[in-house]
C-alpha cells in the first residue's frame, strides 16, 4: 500500500502498529530483576576496594543486601499465590532500603567516594522505584506475573475480596 496525502487526509495509511510487551515467562524477564543484578554487580565492585577489616563486615552486609533484592524477586515470581509474591517484593524493597542505609554510611566513613556512593544509589534508588511499581500493579490486578500454568498469581482465584460494605446500625 502507498500512502497518499488528499486534501491534508492520508488514504490508505497502514494502522499504527501498537508495541505490546513481550509476555513474562520467567523472573529473568522482568526489568526489575534485570536492573537488581546489575545492582549486585555494581555492589561488588564498588566494595571491592574496602579495607581488608571490612571483609567480614560492613563488605559482606552490602553484598547480602545487594544478593536479596534479586534473589526475592526471583523467588517471590516463583511462588504459587499473589499474597507470597508481594511478600518477597516487600522483603526486597527492605533489602534495597537496607542497602542504601550501607552505602551511605560507606560514603560518610569515606570507603566510597561521592561519585561512587552516588552510583550505587541512583540504580538502588530505580529498582526500589520499579519494586512500588510492579507492586502496585499487580495489587490493581495490572500485573502480567503467571510464569507457567501451574503458578498461578490471581488475588481472585486465591484470595477472596475484602468485605467492603459497611455494617448498617438497626
Amino acid at each position: 500500500m502507498t500512502v497518499r496525502e488528499t486534501k491534508g487526509c492520508w488514504e490508505n495509511a497502514p494502522a499504527p502498529r501498537t508495541q505490546h510487551p513481550a509476555p513474562i515467562r520467567s523472573f529473568r524477564d522482568l526489568v526489575v530483576w534485570q536492573e537488581a543484578m546489575a545492582l549486585v554487580e555494581l555492589c561488588y565492585k564498588r566494595t571491592s576496594g574496602f579495607p581488608p577489616e571490612e571483609r567480614y563486615g560492613l563488605m559482606s552486609q552490602i553484598r547480602r543486601a545487594a544478593i536479596s533484592v534479586p534473589s526475592n524477586i526471583a523467588e517471590g515470581h516463583s511462588r504459587r499465590t499473589l499474597l507470597a509474591y508481594m511478600n518477597h517484593l516487600s522483603i526486597a524493597l527492605g533489602s534495597q532500603a537496607e542497602l542504601e542505609t550501607q552505602i551511605e554510611l560507606s560514603r560518610r566513613l569515606l570507603y566510597l567516594n561521592d561519585s561512587e556512593a552516588s552510583e550505587v544509589l541512583d540504580l538502588a534508588g530505580r529498582v526500589g522505584r520499579r519494586l512500588h511499581a510492579l507492586m502496585r500493579s499487580l495489587e490493581e490486578g495490572k500485573g502480567s506475573v503467571s510464569p507457567s500454568p501451574n503458578t498461578p498469581h490471581s488475588a481472585s482465584t486465591q484470595h477472596p475480596e475484602p468485605n467492603t460494605q459497611k455494617e448498617v446500625a438497626a
